[in-house]
């Protein structure tokens, strides 16, 4: 029997594409993209009543809503004097403006660039915001302070897909950056639209820019995150901001409790700075989670929230966990960047622990925060190994740091048992690690408390020739060491060597595989295990020959380890326009997510083209009232994190009608930059498929 043809929609007669925004006719109930009927996503929610380009002939054109206030995120709610002041609308930029704060330099650390090092913050500390008002010395390189928004657009390209949050409604939409350049330079702008997730490093512009030194060499990405990974490498490194004048940002603290470096290229921001103290985080907490949070000035909930005026050319550097709103006090461009580092780990650990009792969306979160610490993990056990061969205290930040980390990591396997979706990358036996870990921990308190007792104490790092940390060690030496040790253990760590030829002679032959499948490469594993096992079973008897022909075992594809666990489930929640959609909730959909384990990735990287993932968290449901439990602020061995169940349905897409009552924003989930995952290279998904092999995970 024939399959019934798939239903086309729009003018261009297309089937439909869960990516891409669409609106319906209110006439013929036709559904439209909005880029073939020239409707910005954005401007769908002014639409009363719609009429496509055919209908609007015959009954006139759409009929737009009604503005009946200034201070409502829904504009066309009726002023009757009772409903608050909503953050990010006109009248709460004006009444902000007018208030007092406490001056920040109570509290920045004013430093000049060639100060700021890793010495500097490994010896003091990385707790109070820095601010350095000349580019000198920080290593880092930005276009000239001409370079405008049009410039911008001509590195990155006018079809690139940006988020673009309408701050008046707090919510955000899709749209290509040459609309939104052409909203910037008209000379009447109809709304506040501000953007702050346009991260770079994929595009020509990323040339025009050199993180700072301190950046790029404390960074846990750059120093940690291992080549061949399986899971893609974070890109958060290089955003550019692009505000108009009175644009808002609500209180929120950086995904997974990164810090930032922020440069305002020309024009002006105003931090709104809360330091995160055990009450301010708990308040913080309880603030994100409820229902009208964006009618309460988290400001005005603390003892203190300080007012930081970053003029342009001033650089300011904001440590893990600080809370922070900002406010565009002038048309601004700014460029920024998140990092993890070692100074703050338990703080970093306590904000993503935050993050997923507030069921934080995963596309406002920290990629692959989980696996990044199983590497960090990894490292930081060989420094412990050779500061204490060496004799050597590690510094109290790293072995504080490691304590909580070791708590971590054993509620993430823990928790395994009920959500599958593992990040424990391959190559780690976590139950081990966290042993040996836990081995050097404990040596190091026997060696305190001898030192006490008066034998012969450790040196302290620092001094007497003891080396810095992991992160500090020059390169070749550390290398030649790891090496040392490795030869010493050389029977427990024998590998056959890489051989190049055969690799690519896999590569290929996946990629011929994959192309008769029909599939793009990201859906390989997927599709080998549920739905072509006879070609699934072909590829892997040829591999098979292939090894037994003499190809080596690449190293990147461990023997089976009790601990590592694979999971191949697919959660598939997209719906068409002809399918179950609420006449309140019009426009596109959200994308179904594939198992984290199977990469999402391939959703992130198009997005950038594609116009993908639209605006998930903005219409978050009310999110959990997990605040009234007491926050785990000082893990330790023995505390237990509380866990939420993070699977989110993600909500309708904000339509041109919005919902009588809307629900209210997370804006802790919603308003740090939006972080973008790597591609994952074919060598990576060939290891993982040919370990699966191995492993014995296909029914072939």
């Amino acid at each position: 029997m024939a399959m019934a043809a798939a239903p086309l929609y729009c003018v261009c007669r297309q089937s439909y594409d869960v990516s891409r925004f669409m609106i319906e006719c209110d006439i013929c109930n036709d559904w439209f993209h909005g880029s073939c009927v020239q409707v910005e996503e954005h401007h769908a929610v002014d639409i009363d009543v719609y009429h496509c380009p055919k209908c609007d002939v015959q009954h006139g054109p759409s009929l737009m809503k009604k503005r009946n206030n200034w201070h409502r995120h829904d504009y066309t709610e009726p002023d009757d004097g009772s409903r608050p002041v909503q953050a990010g609308t006109s009248v709460f930029v004006r009444e902000l403006q007018n208030r007092t704060f406490p001056s920040a330099d109570e509290i920045m650390v004013q430093m000049q660039g060639h100060q700021v090092t890793q010495k500097y913050l490994e010896k003091q500390g990385f707790r109070y915001p820095i601010t350095v008002p000349k580019l000198d010395g920080l290593g880092l390189k930005l276009p000239p302070s001409s370079f405008s928004v049009r410039d911008v657009e001509e590195y990155v390209g006018g079809d690139k897909i940006v988020d673009v949050i309408d701050v008046a409604r707090q919510a955000d939409s899709k749209m290509k950056l040459r609309e939104f350049v052409k909203y910037y330079y008209k000379p009447y702008r109809p709304k506040v639209l501000n953007v702050i997730s346009l991260e770079f490093s994929d595009t020509k512009m990323a040339e025009l820019v050199v993180v700072p030194d301190i950046a790029q060499k404390m960074s846990w990405v750059e120093n940690y995150w291992p080549d061949d990974s399986f899971f893609p490498k974070p890109f958060v490194q290089k955003y550019c901001l692009m505000g108009v004048k009175d644009s808002y940002t609500d209180f929120h603290i950086d995904f997974g409790g990164t810090s930032v470096w922020y440069h305002v290229l020309w024009g002006e921001k105003i931090f709104y700075l809360i330091k995160p103290t055990q009450a301010n985080l708990a308040l913080y907490e309880a603030w994100s989670s409820s229902p009208n949070q964006s009618e309460v000035f988290f400001g005005d909930k603390v003892d203190k929230c300080y007012k930081c005026v970053v003029p342009q050319g001033t650089t300011v550097l904001i440590p893990t966990g600080w809370i922070h709103a900002v406010l565009t006090s002038q048309d601004c461009m700014a460029f920024g960047g998140n990092f993890l580092h070692n100074l703050n780990i338990g703080m970093q650990l306590r904000c993503y622990e935050m993050e997923r009792r507030l069921k934080t969306p995963d596309l406002f979160k920290f990629p692959y925060f989980e696996a990044i610490c199983w590497y960090v993990a990894k490292n930081l056990l060989e420094t412990l190994k050779e500061l204490r061969e060496d004799n050597c205290q590690p510094p109290a930040y790293l072995s504080e740091g490691v304590k909580a980390l070791i708590t971590a990591l054993k509620n993430w396997l823990k928790r395994e048992v009920t959500e599958p979706a593992s990040e424990v990358p391959d190559h780690i036996r976590p139950n081990r690690l966290i042993k040996e870990l836990t081995k050097e921990i404990r040596y190091l308190e026997e060696e305190q408390q001898s030192g006490a007792g008066g034998s012969k104490p450790m040196k302290s790092q620092g001094s007497g020739g003891c080396p810095l940390t992991r992160s500090t060690l020059d390169r070749a030496s550390h290398h030649a060491r790891r090496t040392a040790r490795r030869l010493r253990h050389h029977h427990h760590h024998h590998h056959a060597p890489k051989t190049p030829s055969n690799l690519e002679i896999l590569e290929l032959h996946t990629r011929q595989v994959l192309k008769r499948l029909e599939v793009g490469p990201f859906e390989e594993v997927r599709v080998l295990t549920h739905y072509h096992l006879p070609n699934a079973a072909l590829f892997f008897e040829r591999v098979n020959s292939d090894l037994r022909k003499g190809t080596a075992v690449y190293s990147d594809i461990s023997d089976s380890e009790s601990e590592e666990r694979c999971s191949t489930q697919v959660t598939n929640r997209t719906s068409s326009p002809k399918g179950p959609v609420s006449p309140s909730h019009r426009g596109r959909e959200c994308r179904a997510e594939l198992s984290q384990r199977i990469q999402e990735n391939k959703n992130f990287m198009d997005s950038q083209s594609s116009g993908s993932n639209s605006s998930e968290a903005w219409g978050d449901q009310s999110p959990s009232r997990a605040a009234s439990s007491p926050l785990c602020l000082d893990p330790s061995p023995g505390t237990d994190y509380q866990y939420c169940e993070t699977t989110l349905s993600p909500p309708l897409h904000p339509s041109k009608r919005s919902a009588p009552n809307t629900p209210p924003i997370s804006n802790q989930a919603t308003k740090g930059k939006r972080p973008k995952k790597g591609m994952a290279t074919t060598k990576q998904r060939l290891g993982k498929i040919l370990k699966l092999s191995r492993n014995n995970h296909f029914l072939l």
